[in-house]
């Protein structure tokens, strides 16, 4: 990162990371502290969670940073408004959400559904296809709609005695699901190292627990502490067990993440966010004493793009290196069960926020004020 700082000519650096470019921000904000410009994290990663600092490190990853923790207060919270707004705007509000829910993870952990489709064909759906597809939809800011719309259809196909027209439409339902998630796993390519790259990062940025055994009952632990996802989440890490995972990087950065940045760091915080709680953007605002914390009531995985209270702020940043007011609190375009404009709908993708800030054929680019480039001191070479 600080080789394509000098690159391109900025003195110093603006950045704006999204989850584990978070952690790649504050690595660089507390190794070169005099060199930051504007440096925004979205959707953060504490530092020492990330890594395991002293007697953390024979902790699981997911103990110390409490992903399955924001998943479960996103869910459970999606589940308590769903009752709150009726049935009108919630169907699964019939009966009761946060119930109805543990009545299909019940249903399913007892005996996989099997699901045969005339058209689609058949599928099966495990508990673990449960938990994990609703993980996955959480990561959307519009994901209580797949949360309610899969509850309900699943209540329906593991209940014997529903009606024959309620579990054929639901079995159409869930068999188009499966069709469309089997068909997402395909590639352009022959092989995905996906899993591979992510192993490499973490194994080696982190400390993991000694011993690959010890995962069935420390993974159980968490499920325990924050139902359906503790388990999902404490197994990603099991091949970093370092009985097993035995290379380290003596070169990682490890810390210290409390140096005064020449520049404030902005740190973003969602409120349910599924994958960083928002106390890791508490906690890491709280190690750097030149940041401002900013936070959102919002949906998703990360803040940038859910309304243009956050998406404003960051850029005005990026651009001015102007900072929100401090205890600035914004709220997301898209809240369960209340209907959100068709351009905040628009909005909400990170995407489609690139494109529109994609330069016109002959338009100048956008970029942050670019000051003389430094003297150069290497040589990089690219093969």
């Amino acid at each position: 990162m600080d080789v394509l700082r000098r690159a391109v000519g900025d003195k110093k650096l603006t950045y704006l990371g999204f989850s584990y470019g978070t952690a790649l921000g504050q690595y660089y904000a507390n190794m070169f502290p005099d060199r930051v410009r504007a440096l925004v994290v979205d959707g953060v990663l504490n530092p020492n969670a990330w890594i395991g600092q002293g007697k953390a490190r024979n902790l699981l990853q997911e103990t110390r940073l409490r992903s399955a923790d924001g998943a479960y207060h996103a869910l459970h919270e999606i589940l308590v408004r769903c009752a709150k707004a009726g049935e009108d705007r919630c169907s699964l509000a019939s009966g009761d959400p946060v119930a109805s829910y543990e009545l299909v993870a019940q249903r399913l952990r007892k005996k996989t559904l099997v699901v045969d489709d005339p058209d689609l064909g058949r599928f099966t759906v495990s508990y673990a296809d449960f938990a994990g597809a609703t993980l996955g939809a959480l990561y959307s800011p519009y994901g209580w709609q797949d949360v309610v719309s899969l509850t309900e259809q699943l209540l329906v196909l593991t209940d014997p005695a529903a009606a024959t027209a309620a579990r054929a439409q639901a079995r159409t339902a869930v068999a188009q699901r499966a069709a469309t998630a089997r068909q997402q796993r395909g590639y352009d390519f022959p092989y995905d190292n996906g899993l591979e790259t992510f192993l490499t990062v973490d194994c080696t940025d982190a400390y993991h627990p000694k011993d690959a055994a010890a995962w069935p009952s420390l993974s159980g632990k968490e499920d325990k502490r924050a139902p359906y996802f503790g388990r999902a989440w404490a197994w990603g890490t099991a091949p970093c067990a370092r009985n097993t995972w035995t290379v380290r990087d003596e070169d990682a950065y490890t810390g210290p993440f409390n140096k005064r940045t020449s520049a404030p760091v902005l740190v973003v915080g969602n409120y349910w966010d599924p994958a960083t709680n928002y106390q890791g953007a508490v906690g890491s605002a709280a190690l750097l004493p030149n940041s401002r914390l900013l936070s959102s009531d919002s949906w998703g995985h990360t803040a940038y793009g859910t309304s243009a209270c956050v998406t404003g702020a960051v850029d005005a940043y990026l651009l001015t290196v102007a900072l929100p007011a401090k205890g600035t609190l914004c709220t997301g375009d898209a809240q369960p069960f209340v209907e959100a404009p068709e351009a905040a709908r628009a909005e909400a993708s990170k995407s489609s926020l690139a494109r529109q800030g994609e330069p016109g054929r002959g338009e100048p680019k956008r970029l942050p004020p670019v000051v003389a480039p430094l003297p150069v001191v290497g040589t990089l070479t690219v093969r």
